[in-house]
């Protein structure tokens, strides 16, 4: 890997660099499905409690869930393989996080890359919280859809297909949430500066609720504004974050500009 940080990368460096990021953040998620697969009847009960509490057939204390089932010989196989990847990509996220921020980052300077590990350890608990907050809506988003039904119809409901809309769900809302890093990185890279992403606000809120209108699986509103505040709220902060260090760059480079010592006028001779 390349040890020249703030100039040119070759492409070639910048491929062995992506190389070795995914390898690692690979190797995570392999560790986190490892850990999934153990707890893969703890992790069972928990998706199914907010689907079994919206008073289906079965209490979902009894162990089992009366409108959600399993189809086929192989279909609790790959349901065990799907829990685990789920499993995997959410136990892993420290890393893979850190993986992306460290690759975004060889254009820093030195003293910038040292917010690279704080970077991460802020986009880890913003990822957690947009996936739990996926969590609580979940059975709100369940029974939205499950109003479509029609009176006189019942509607069993195949797991791994329960399971995939779950899994949109929650990493859409965690990876919404660590999107408006991404605005920091661009700023710290020097592409945008802190007004930049201020100045349009109104555009941007209103790309936030189309975002969630477009990526949310459920067509009510109330799901919608539930991601879309917090995306607002994450957007704002981003930019206030970049106007400081904007104010901080132009103070450096004040310092500097006051301590150079002025050239003296050349004698006439």
């Amino acid at each position: 890997m390349s040890n020249r940080r703030g100039g040119k990368m070759p492409l070639l460096d910048h491929l062995r660099e992506f190389r070795t990021r995914l390898i690692k953040s690979s190797l995570a998620v392999v560790s986190g499905a490892a850990i999934g697969w153990f707890l893969y009847q703890p992790i069972i009960r928990l998706l199914t409690l907010p689907f079994c509490d919206l008073g289906s057939s079965s209490s979902p204390t009894t162990g089992q869930c009366g409108d959600l089932y399993v189809n086929g010989i192989l279909g609790p196989f790959n349901l065990h393989v799907k829990i685990a990847l789920l499993s995997g990509i959410i136990f892993a996220a420290p890393i893979w996080i850190y993986q992306l921020w460290a690759f975004i980052t060889p254009a820093l300077h030195k003293t910038e890359r040292r917010v690279t590990l704080a970077f991460a350890a802020v986009a880890t608990p913003l990822f957690a919280s947009g996936s739990y907050l996926a969590y609580l809506i979940l059975p709100h988003a369940v029974d939205v859809l499950l109003g479509f039904t029609p009176n006189n119809l019942g509607n069993l409901v195949r797991f791994d297909e329960y399971l995939d809309f779950v899994l949109r769900l929650i990493l859409i809302f965690g990876i919404a949430f660590i999107l408006p890093l991404f605005l920091v990185a661009l700023n710290l890279l020097g592409v945008v500066s802190g007004q930049a992403i201020l100045k349009p606000w109104r555009v941007a809120v209103f790309l936030c609720f189309l975002f969630t209108a477009i990526f949310t699986p459920t067509p009510d509103p109330i799901t919608m504004t539930l991601l879309a505040i917090p995306l607002c709220l994450l957007y704002f902060a981003s930019g206030l974050f970049a106007l400081l260090i904007d104010r901080r760059r132009s103070s450096s480079k004040t310092d500097l500009g006051t301590s150079a010592s002025p050239i003296d006028k050349p004698e006439k001779i």
